[in-house]
C-alpha cells in the first residue's frame, strides 16, 4: 500500500479498519472499511486535500452535519463524519525528531454492494420504460425529501445513483451542501466545480450563484432521458461543447427516437428539461406525479401530442428506427466488432489536466500518452488524478473511463500483441505491466529512468524500453535481466520518446531525437536480426507499421503521412501521400484489426501571463500587454528586474525591469533558460546550448552581463549535459544539476574560485532536482523521490552530512526568502511557508498553506515561480484559456479508409 494509504489507515484506526481503495471522484477517494463499533461494512469518503484546504475543517463540518438529518429510504444516509489527524516523523536521522500532523475531512456511509446506474447503463444502454419511471421516480422523491430540507444536490448524474436490490439510492448529498455552502466562490482555486456537462442546468452552466431544487429537477430530467433513449439529451466532443448546446439548443423529441415511451413520460421529461427553471416542475414530487399520469400533456416545442403532429404512425416508426440506429452508430459508447466494414469516426475529450501538465514545459514530446487495444476494444491514457500521472482506460461500451487501479505514476502504456496486458512506464523508473481482466501491477524492471517513458510490446514476448541510464533494453515479458538492445537511445545525443512493433519481432520503429528534443525529432527503424538502426523520415514523428505495407507516420507540423515499406529489407517503397490533416505529432495509433486512434487540436498552455500573487493569493497583471508562452522567472537581488524564458520556437531570455522596459538578452541557440542572478545583480548564469558548442547537442552553463556589454563566457561544461544552475549569494559556489552515465540525476557544487573541484550532493536514489541554496548557503534545498513521491529536503550545504525532510504528502519547488527565514514549496496544489531557523541547530516550523497555485504553471524539473526580496509576493506564470487538452478521435474500420485512399485492395 501507500504511504498516504498507511496514514490514512493509522488516522482512523481507532474507528475503523480500511481495507482498500474503491476509486477516487473529482472531489473524494473512496475507501472500504469494517465500522469496528458496529462490526460492518463502510464506505469512507475522503476529501481531496485541495478541497479539504479550500473549505476548512470546521466549516465542512458544521455544514455536513445538516445532511445527517436527510433520513429516506431512497437517500444513501450519513452514518458520521470528522477530522482525523495523525502525526507523522518527519525526520529521524537526525538527533531531533521533528513531527507535523496530516489531516483528513472524511465522512462515512454504508457500503452498497451492488452498483451504480451508469454501470447498468453502459451494460444495457437503455432500459425498460417502466423501468426508466419506477427509479426516476424513487430518485425524484429523494430529492423532494431533501429540497424539503433545503438541502440542493447540484451534481445528480448517474453516477451517484446506486441500485441496491433493484431500488434507487441517492448518494453524495454528504459533500454537495458542504462544498456548496463552505466552499462558496473559492471552488473555483480548486479547479472543481460541482456538476458534470451533461446534467448541468442551464442556470448551473452560466455560473449562477443562486440554485435552486429544479436545478437538481432538470439534471434528474437528463437522466430519464438517457434511460429511455440510451445517451444524454445533449453531446459532444468537449465540455465547452456540451455546455453551448445545453444553453441554445433544444432536445431531440423523445417519442421521435422511441415510440413505444407513452406521451405523458415523454411530455414530463420535455418539461423538466426547458432553459428557464419557471418553466420546469415546481418541485421533484410534480415531476413523479407528471411521469405517472396519463392524462399529462404539454404543447412545448419539444412535440405537439400525439394526435396532432401529422406524421403517420408508419412513418414515426420509420423515423425513430433510423434515430436510434444513428445514435447507436454515433454514440462514444462503440461499437463492437460487427462483419460491417462502414467506417465511422467519433471525437472524445479524454484528458483532464492541460496536455503536458505533469511534463516537462516546453517537451510536447516526452511520452507516448494513448495505446489502443488490439481488437480495438479499448482505449488507454495517462491523465492527472490528483496532480500524479495516472493510467485510465475507456472501453467501447463504456460512457466513463475508469483509473486502472496500480498503474499510479502511469505513462506511455503499450498493450501485449494478444491484449491481455498492459506495459508501461513510471515516472520513478519502472517498467511493468498489469492484467487487462484486473490485478495487479508487477514491476519487471526498476530502470531508473528519469525523463524520458516510452516501450513497445514484440510478438516473441518480450519487450523493448528505454532505461534512461543504459540505452535501450530488451526484456522477458515475464521478468528477468534485460539486455541492451543499443547504448545511443538515453542520455547524451539521441533520445527515444516512441515505439511501435513490427510484424513477428521483425525489429521496432522508433522516433528519436536530440538533446532535450526542443529540435526537429526522427523516425528510425532498427532491425533485431542485425542488431542496426537506420534512418527513415527526417522531421517526422510517431511512426506504426500498417497491414497495408506501408510506414505510417505524423510529420511535426502536423498531419499523417503514409510511405511504401518492404518488412523484407526494411526500406521505403514509395513516395509519401497525405492521409489525415490535423493529426498531432506523435499521437497516432493503430489496433490489429484496423481501428485507429490519434488527437487533434489542444494547447499545452502556451499562452500565459506573469502575475505577482500576494501571500493570501491575490494576483495583478506584471504587464496585460505582455503574453507568451513564459518559463523560470527569476528576480534580481534588489527587486527592480527579473528575467523570464519566453518560447516562441526557440526559448531566450527576456529582462523586464519594474520601469516596464524589455530587452532579449540571449540570440543564439535553441535553449536559454533557468537563469540566476550573481549577488550584485549585474549578470546572470543559465543554461543554453550555444552554437558555439559545434555538433554537441548537450546543454552547458554560461554566464553573462545583463547590459550585454560582453556576450556569454563559458562558465561549466559536462559531458552529459547541464540543467540547472544557481549561483550562491556570496558569489562563491555554483550548485547545478548534470546527468550522469552511471546515476539519475545528480546535483553537485563547486567554487567559483580557488579550488574548483566538483563536490557530489545528491547522487543517488531517485531523481533528484530543483536545487535552492540558502542565503547564508549553510543548507540546500531540493526535491527527490527516495519515499515514492516528490518531497522536499534539506542538506547541510556543502558537507551534506545533516539531511531533513521539510514536506509530508508531496511537495516541489523549493524557494528561499532573501532573509533565510522561510523556505516555500508546492504542496497538493498550494502554495506552503515553513519557517526556518538555522542557528544555532536547524529548527524547521510547521508548514503553512499560503494559497491555492491551480491554473499557475508548475515544472518537475525546475521552479516555477521566485519570491520577492521582501518576501510579500510571488512572481508567478498564469496559465491561460488556451491551454487545453486535445481530443481524442477514434475511428472503427479505417483500414477500408486508408486503402481506398492508398487505393490497396486486400491484406498483403
Amino acid at each position: 500500500m501507500s504511504a498516504a494509504f498507511d496514514r490514512l489507515a493509522a488516522a482512523l484506526a481507532d474507528r475503523y479498519r480500511i481495507e482498500r481503495e474503491l476509486g477516487q471522484g473529482g472531489m473524494a477517494t473512496v475507501y472500504l472499511a469494517e465500522d469496528l463499533k458496529h462490526q460492518r461494512k463502510v464506505a469512507v469518503k475522503v476529501l481531496q486535500p485541495e478541497l479539504a484546504a479550500v473549505i476548512g475543517a470546521e466549516r465542512f463540518l458544521s455544514e455536513i452535519k445538516t445532511t445527517a438529518n436527510l433520513q429516506h429510504p431512497h437517500i444513501l444516509p450519513l452514518f458520521d463524519s470528522g477530522e482525523a489527524i495523525v502525526p507523522s516523523i518527519i525526520d529521524d536521522r537526525s538527533s531531533t525528531i521533528d513531527r507535523h500532523t496530516q489531516s483528513y475531512l472524511y465522512y462515512v456511509m454504508p457500503y452498497v454492494d451492488g452498483e451504480t446506474l451508469r454501470s447498468r447503463l453502459v451494460r444495457e444502454t437503455q432500459l425498460s420504460v417502466s423501468e426508466a419511471v419506477r427509479l426516476a421516480t424513487e430518485i425524484a422523491g429523494a430529492l423532494d425529501h431533501a429540497h424539503s430540507h433545503g438541502v440542493i444536490h447540484r451534481d445528480i448524474k448517474p453516477e451517484n445513483i446506486l441500485i441496491q436490490h433493484g431500488s434507487a439510492l441517492v448518494a453524495d448529498f454528504g459533500i454537495a451542501l458542504a462544498v456548496q455552502q463552505a466552499g462558496g466562490d473559492r471552488m473555483t482555486q480548486t479547479g472543481m466545480s460541482l456538476g458534470t456537462p451533461h446534467y448541468m442546468s442551464p442556470e448551473q452552466a452560466m455560473g449562477e450563484k443562486q440554485i435552486d431544487a429544479r436545478s437538481d429537477i432538470y439534471a434528474l430530467g437528463v437522466i430519464c432521458y438517457e434511460m429511455l433513449i440510451g445517451e444524454p439529451p445533449f453531446t459532444g466532443p468537449s465540455a465547452q461543447a456540451i455546455v453551448a448546446k445545453v444553453m441554445t439548443e433544444s432536445p431531440k423529441e423523445i417519442t421521435a427516437q422511441r415510440k413505444s415511451v407513452p406521451f405523458n413520460v415523454a411530455s414530463a421529461v420535455a418539461k423538466s428539461l426547458e432553459k428557464l427553471p419557471a418553466d420546469r416542475f415546481e418541485s421533484a414530487k410534480a415531476f413523479a406525479t407528471a411521469l405517472a399520469d396519463q392524462s399529462f400533456a404539454t404543447t412545448q416545442s419539444h412535440g405537439a401530442p400525439r394526435g396532432r403532429r401529422g406524421i403517420s404512425p408508419l412513418l414515426a416508426g420509420a423515423t425513430a428506427a433510423v434515430a436510434v440506429a444513428a445514435i447507436a452508430l454515433a454514440a462514444w459508447g462503440w461499437l463492437r466488432p460487427t462483419p460491417t466494414v462502414e467506417v465511422s469516426r467519433q471525437r472524445v475529450m479524454l484528458w483532464n489536466h492541460p496536455w503536458g501538465e505533469f511534463l516537462s514545459p516546453g517537451n510536447p514530446m516526452v511520452a507516448t500518452q494513448t495505446a489502443i487495444a488490439p481488437d480495438g476494444s479499448s482505449i488507454v491514457f495517462s491523465d492527472s488524478v490528483g496532480g500524479r500521472p495516472q493510467l485510465m482506460r475507456k472501453l467501447r461500451d463504456q460512457a466513463e473511463p475508469t483509473p486502472l487501479a496500480g498503474t499510479e505514476r502511469g505513462l506511455s502504456p503499450f498493450f501485449s500483441p494478444d491484449g491481455a496486458w498492459i506495459g508501461f512506464l513510471t515516472t520513478d523508473g519502472k517498467l511493468k505491466k498489469i492484467p487487462v481482466a484486473g490485478g495487479g501491477a508487477i514491476t519487471l524492471s526498476e530502470s531508473g529512468n528519469d525523463v524520458y517513458f516510452v516501450g513497445v510490446w514484440l510478438d516473441d514476448n518480450t519487450i523493448v524500453f528505454v532505461d534512461d541510464r543504459n540505452g535501450l533494453q530488451r526484456i522477458s515479458a515475464e521478468g528477468g535481466v534485460g539486455t541492451m538492445v543499443s547504448s545511443d537511445s538515453g542520455r547524451g545525443r539521441t533520445i527515444v520518446v516512441a515505439m511501435a512493433p513490427l510484424p513477428k519481432s521483425r525489429g521496432f520503429l522508433y522516433t528519436s531525437c536530440p538533446g532535450n528534443c526542443v529540435g526537429g525529432s526522427s523516425v528510425s527503424v532498427f532491425d533485431l536480426a542485425t542488431d542496426t538502426a537506420r534512418t527513415l523520415v527526417a522531421n517526422a514523428a510517431g511512426a506504426w507499421y500498417s497491414p497495408t505495407g506501408h510506414l505510417l507516420y505524423t510529420d511535426r507540423a502536423g498531419g499523417l503521412f503514409a510511405n511504401g515499406f518492404d518488412l523484407k529489407t526494411l526500406a521505403l517503397t514509395g513516395g509519401a501521400v497525405p492521409v489525415i490533416d490535423g493529426v498531432n505529432p506523435n499521437s497516432f495509433a493503430m489496433s490489429a484489426t484496423g481501428e485507429a486512434l490519434y488527437t487533434v487540436g489542444g494547447s499545452a498552455g502556451a499562452g500565459s501571463a506573469l502575475m505577482w500573487v500576494d501571500r493570501d493569493g491575490r494576483s495583478t497583471p506584471v504587464d496585460s500587454s505582455w503574453q507568451g508562452n513564459f518559463q523560470y522567472p527569476t528576480i534580481s537581488p534588489d527587486g527592480q528586474a527579473f528575467t523570464v524564458s519566453v518560447v516562441d520556437g526557440a526559448t531566450h531570455l527576456w529582462l523586464r525591469r519594474t520601469n516596464g522596459t524589455k530587452q532579449k538578452l540571449t540570440q543564439n541557440g535553441s535553449i536559454n533558460w533557468r537563469a540566476s542572478w550573481s549577488p550584485d545583480g549585474r549578470s546572470i548564469a543559465f543554461v543554453t546550448n550555444p552554437r558555439s558548442s559545434g555538433d554537441r547537442d548537450a546543454t552547458d552553463i554560461y554566464q553573462m552581463p545583463i547590459d550585454g556589454s560582453t556576450p556569454p563566457t563559458l562558465l561549466h561544461k559536462h559531458s552529459y549535459g547541464l540543467w540547472e544552475a544557481e549561483l550562491s549569494r556570496d558569489g562563491e559556489w555554483l550548485v547545478y544539476r548534470s546527468d550522469e552515465a552511471d546515476a539519475q540525476t545528480a546535483i553537485r557544487a563547486r567554487r567559483l574560485r580557488g579550488d574548483t573541484a566538483t563536490i557530489p550532493l545528491v547522487v543517488a536514489g531517485s531523481s533528484s532536482m530543483q536545487a535552492a541554496l540558502s542565503p547564508d548557503t549553510r543548507w540546500l534545498a531540493y526535491i527527490a523521490e527516495t519515499t515514492g513521491q516528490r518531497e522536499t529536503y534539506l542538506m547541510a550545504f556543502p558537507s551534506g552530512d545533516v539531511t531533513r525532510l521539510v514536506s509530508t504528502g508531496g511537495g516541489s519547488e523549493p524557494r528561499w526568502s532573501s532573509d533565510g527565514r522561510e523556505l516555500f514549496y508546492k504542496s497538493a496544489n498550494q502554495l506552503m511557508s515553513v519557517a526556518v531557523t538555522s542557528a544555532p541547530t536547524l529548527t524547521l516550523g510547521t508548514p503553512q498553506r499560503l494559497f491555492s497555485v491551480a491554473g499557475y504553471r508548475g515544472a518537475r524539473n525546475r521552479q516555477q515561480y521566485d519570491v520577492s526580496p521582501d518576501g510579500q509576493r510571488f512572481l508567478m506564470i498564469k496559465l491561460l484559456q488556451d491551454g487545453t487538452p486535445p481530443e481524442a478521435v477514434y475511428v472503427e474500420h479505417w483500414l477500408t479508409e486508408l486503402r481506398a485512399k492508398l487505393q490497396v485492395k486486400g491484406t498483403p
